[in-house]
């Protein structure tokens, strides 16, 4: 899941977007305007990463944030390393 998630393009323009938050969380509107698509392609992959363990949401009113998890991407560091 975490290599599905992460080989599309659009994957990696939103895990670099919560990156560049510096940890805040970040409302599903602004990935909609940052990838130039609508809401539900930004929600499908935004599941996708959600369901790979890589991102959190949290419900603000009627709005979605998500922010990364703490250690996901030392988790991914670890997969493609060699031991």
């Amino acid at each position: 899941g975490i290599f599905k998630a992460l080989a599309d393009r659009l994957g990696l323009k939103i895990v670099n977007r919560l990156l560049a938050a510096g940890g805040d969380a970040v409302c599903v509107c602004e990935f909609q305007e940052l990838l130039a698509m609508k809401q539900p392609t930004a929600s499908y992959h935004l599941k996708l990463l959600l369901d790979a363990g890589l991102i959190a949401r949290e419900r603000r009113g009627s709005f979605a944030y998500y922010s990364l998890v703490p250690g996901a991407l030392a988790r991914v560091r670890s997969l493609v390393e060699p031991s």
